[in-house]
């Protein structure tokens, strides 16, 4: 007789004549494992998936399912999600920790190697400040409406922090500096970032890199060609700015992709207590060693738990389950609505859009004064209804003064006497009359200004300003020069020789070409 070839089933059938075993050896255990290997990661990833969903609809998930996601409580310990061990830290807030210490003390540091006065301690209070709002969202579920509301007032050590940043009055070979760490400083709003409403706290905090590094990398010029022990502090101070960004940007990634994460567990925002997150900010816990898995985790687990669904009878958990036909479906056409379908939901009450925005800004009183430190006359925050509608009067004494503009409005300053240099700073619709300027007249993140000068001024540097006309005289046209970069509506009005005024645009897009070897720029013919 033919003998058959054994096929695999026939191989595994156990030999029911002879005696209780096989009659051809099983695979081994280690051969199923690897084999079954791709449906256990697909399961886990599959569950992954579903704790999450029930973490946004406010369903309690199985604190045993090991994942961790934007939703807090699914990645909790079996004991902590028992109320066993509520007084070990978040894996989030370790990691916020770890942050801190890496970067944000460093450069704190730094910050008093170079000589930046309390800016480096302040650094250390805003992200003490964040890291209270980082605890609650480990404590507290996430709120109705737009998280930024209930997140605004536990942000106030945060401003407070950032405001004393602000306000620092420092040596003015400082500008640079303070300016990149208040570039920076924008990154504190990512704990009130949440899509689609906004951006991502990732590329929100992205963004700020570009602005920091545009006053850091005048830093770097500046020093990179010195040796010295303070040069080499103030080329650490620009690395470690933009570290801090880098850093942070891959911590809420990790751990705040969609938005701050909040535990659907946990108490409302309203009942959370912030004395509780007004701790100073502790180092990092040394890792515990992992524990073992049980021993039914793992797909022994999983088939373990579908087991359990099943009856007597052999029904599954989804027997019994009535299919819902195209008529029934409210979202399709065919759907009836004579009352044979299920009724249609009632549309939800529609939510009252709230800002997000850290905190309302105070308006600041308006300054008009001279500071000894600095030889400065201030000029801030001033409006056309601070001014009675009338022009400033700046009285300069001594060359060595400057005069600094800083948030004025719809207002005309006017500076009687030989001044060291004048700066507009976040001014809008302002007009400024000055005699004499020795060093240079600046105009920084400016719109819709104006700027004449009666006698002689060497430079005028103008940066992020949208909206600039300058008047200068016979004598400063000859001598004057233009310092530019991302600015647009620039003009520049001056008296020829024959005592007629014109005006013509300061260019603002250039040609450039690769000759031998080097870049050469051309204006564009627009302006010729």
């Amino acid at each position: 007789p033919s003998i058959r070839p054994k096929s695999i089933t026939d191989m595994t059938k156990p030999d029911r004549t002879g005696p209780d075993r096989p009659r051809y050896p099983t695979f081994p255990p280690i051969i199923m494992s690897m084999e079954l290997e791709p449906l256990r990661v697909l399961l886990d990833s599959i569950l992954g998936r579903l704790c999450v969903v029930e973490g946004k609809v406010g369903v309690p998930s199985p604190a045993r399912v090991p994942y961790t996601g934007q939703t807090f409580a699914s990645a909790a310990s079996p004991a902590s999600a028992d109320g066993e061990d509520e007084d070990e830290a978040h894996p989030a807030l370790t990691a916020y920790d770890e942050h801190v210490n890496r970067v944000v003390t460093p450069l704190a540091e730094t910050c008093d190697v170079v000589g930046l006065g309390p800016i480096g301690p302040s650094l250390k209070d805003a992200w003490a400040g964040i890291r209270t709002v980082v605890l609650m969202g480990t404590k507290c579920k996430k709120p109705s409406g737009e998280p930024s509301a209930a997140i605004a007032p536990h942000l106030k050590p945060v401003q407070e922090a950032i405001t004393k940043i602000r306000t620092v009055r420092l040596d003015r070979k400082f500008d640079w500096h303070i300016k990149a760490v208040m570039e920076m400083l924008a990154v504190c709003s990512w704990v009130v970032m949440s899509p689609p409403s906004g951006p991502t706290p990732t590329s929100f905090v992205k963004e700020a890199k570009g602005s920091s590094e545009f006053w850091s990398n005048k830093i770097r010029k500046e020093f990179k060609a010195k040796d010295d022990d303070n040069s080499k502090a103030n080329i650490k101070f620009c690395d470690q700015l933009r570290d801090l960004i880098a850093d942070l940007a891959k911590y809420c990634k990790e751990y705040h992709l969609s938005g701050l994460g909040w535990n659907p567990r946990g108490i409302d925002v309203k009942d959370y207590d912030p004395e509780e997150a007004a701790s100073p900010v502790a180092a990092p816990k040394p890792a515990a060693p992992a524990a073992p898995k049980p021993a039914g985790g793992g797909i022994g687990g999983v088939m373990a738990e579908l087991a359990k669904k099943r009856t007597v009878d052999g029904a599954s958990a989804a027997t019994g389950l009535k299919k819902v036909t195209r008529e029934q479906q409210t979202w399709r056409k065919e759907y009836k609505k004579d009352g044979s379908g299920p009724p249609v939901p009632s549309p939800a009450p529609a939510k009252v859009a709230t800002p997000a925005k850290m905190a309302v800004k105070k308006k600041a009183p308006p300054v008009l004064e001279y500071q000894n430190r600095g030889h400065k006359w201030a000029v801030e925050n001033q409006t056309k209804e601070s001014a009675g509608g009338q022009p400033l009067e700046v009285q300069v004494t001594d060359p060595k003064q400057q005069v600094y503009l800083y948030r004025c409005e719809g207002v005309t300053v006017k500076v009687t006497g030989k001044v060291k240099n004048v700066v507009l700073d976040e001014c809008s619709r302002v007009g400024v009359v000055f005699e004499t300027a020795i060093s240079a007249v600046e105009i920084v993140n400016c719109k819709s200004v104006q700027v004449q000068s009666t006698g002689t001024v060497p430079t005028f540097s103008i940066d992020k300003t949208d909206g600039c006309l300058l008047y200068l005289t016979k004598e400063s046209a000859e001598k004057c020069s233009f310092v530019t970069s991302k600015s647009s509506e620039m003009n520049v009005s001056w008296e020829d020789e024959n005592g007629e005024v014109k005006e013509a645009p300061i260019p603002e897009q250039f040609q450039h070409r690769l000759v031998n070897g080097s870049v050469t720029s051309e204006v564009s013919d627009l302006y010729h």
